[in-house]
């Protein structure tokens, strides 16, 4: 019963948090805004910036991953409120991460995008996994950097840090160009680590 009443709880204050500051940052946005007709691609982005991402991703039709974690399926709740769940995959490296992976592609060869948090879900911290150069390898599909940050913050004290955006402030999202898969995977995987850093420094320092 307790778990049901959290399963139910947790999601809808996240959303309502979400809901909160969407409607009370001011945000801006630099490089290529998502559009439902854009080619498909894997948004990729670090697990402490989960919270915002809907604000930037409305009409989204792609398939998120989200762990097996309890905290997983609080996430999914969240993201099914913001309109984000529809097609979300369940799985991680322990277990059901197979299951989840093959679903993904499945999607993506059917025109959906995917969505990922490559460092997620238990870090190291904003380090690419190489499972995310996989996911681009099978699927076919390029990889793509996003990172928003606002210019008054919290972090949490999570093994993430999580962020969260201060209300009445201002915000930014900023969208990397796609990233390619090339033959050599260790190389894909470093030039994605450094897509992924530079749209972080760039959020990070937009209203210094």
């Amino acid at each position: 019963m307790k778990h049901r009443l959290l399963a139910w709880l947790i999601p809808h204050l996240i959303f309502y948090i979400y809901f909160f500051l969407s409607r009370t940052i001011r945000w801006e946005f630099v490089g290529e805004r998502y559009q439902p007709a854009c080619k498909p691609y894997i948004l990729s982005f670090w697990h402490a910036r989960i919270l915002m991402m809907g604000y930037a991703y409305k009409g989204w039709n792609g398939s998120m991953l989200i762990s097996n974690h309890r905290d997983g399926t609080f996430i999914s709740g969240a993201l099914d409120l913001m309109g984000l769940g529809k097609h979300t995959s369940r799985g991680s490296s322990n277990k059901g991460g197979a299951r989840a992976f093959l679903k993904m592609i499945r999607l993506a060869r059917q025109g959906h995008s995917l969505g990922i948090t490559p460092d997620g879900p238990k870090g190291p911290v904003e380090i690419v996994q190489p499972g995310t150069v996989q996911l681009a390898k099978k699927s076919g599909l390029p990889l793509r950097a996003v990172c928003y940050a606002s210019k008054r913050h919290w972090r949490v004290k999570s093994w993430d840090r999580f962020y969260i955006p201060k209300p009445f402030t201002r915000g930014v999202f900023v969208i990397g160009a796609p990233v390619y898969v090339g033959n050599d995977d260790a190389e894909t995987l470093c030039l994605f680590q450094k897509a992924m850093d530079d749209v972080q420094i760039q959020a990070d320092g937009y209203f210094s």
